[in-house]
């Protein structure tokens, strides 16, 4: 076949990707002011397959009802503050194509679980930062760097603890896990991850104090192991593995 008798099947193909299309977004909406409970509210909204879950709220807010509360940032999948739950599954509104979602049924969107509900999409997020705050994120060494130098460390000491230093603090994983959300006092993945990230950076001589921290009721024995949170990781981060190696270090030390 001849290129000139191929090029009208791939203009077809093109032309047929930008069509747009009718989904129904079904939200399920909180106002304090005015409800006791939440309700669910449907819109009809014009997409094209490459728009994102995000760019249907935007159109719903700007062109249908003002009043739709939902946090967004950078739109890019690194800031981590449109997560939200799509479909039953914890996902950044910004990450997800409309395309890779079943169309031809509704969209159902609403807040992440186990944190307290403000507004519509939008949850407070202050007893997920108190615990990130609490397991001590920072480096802390003992002794200051030699004046004028860095903290040397080796590609393969970096390469320790790289995959946890991905994390955006979204809060997915935290919010699909189902300790979280029966247990209000539980650290929860991403607090754990971001210890992990300092536990195991040879930079740092202060693991022990977040491995005791880490060594509670609380703390990684109340992990389940059921990889929800690895699942749902926008950032692909080893979420589940992260944690059993924070287990593994509390027994054994860092190593």
């Amino acid at each position: 076949m001849s290129l000139t008798q191929e090029a009208p099947a791939a203009g077809n193909d093109v032309e047929e990707a930008l069509k747009p299309f009718t989904v129904t977004v079904i939200i399920r909406r909180f106002d304090p002011e005015t409800m006791e409970e939440p309700v669910w509210q449907d819109f009809d909204v014009q997409m094209f397959p490459t728009d994102r879950v995000l760019d249907a709220l935007h159109q719903i807010k700007w062109e249908q009802d003002g009043t739709l509360a939902f946090r967004r940032s950078c739109a890019h999948g690194i800031c981590g503050s449109d997560a939200m739950r799509i479909n039953g599954r914890n996902r950044l509104a910004c990450k997800t194509l409309i395309k890779d979602l079943d169309i031809s049924q509704p969209i159902y969107v609403e807040a992440i679980k186990g944190l307290p509900l403000e507004k519509d999409l939008i949850v407070d997020m202050e007893p997920f930062f108190e615990s990130f705050r609490e397991v001590q994120p920072f480096l802390m060494a003992s002794k200051p760097a030699e004046k004028g130098k860095e903290r040397v460390q080796s590609v393969a000491e970096r390469a320790r603890f790289d995959d946890t230093t991905k994390c955006i603090l979204c809060a997915a994983c935290t919010s699909s896990c189902p300790v979280f959300w029966t247990d209000g006092q539980y650290f929860g993945p991403a607090a754990i991850v971001n210890a992990h990230r300092f536990i195991f950076d040879s930079r740092d001589d202060q693991a022990e104090v977040r491995l005791d921290i880490l060594n509670d009721q609380e703390g990684v024995w109340r992990c389940r192991t059921t990889f929800n949170c690895t699942e749902a990781c926008p950032r692909g981060i080893q979420v589940t593995k992260a944690i059993a190696e924070v287990k593994q270090a509390v027994l054994r030390g860092r190593a």
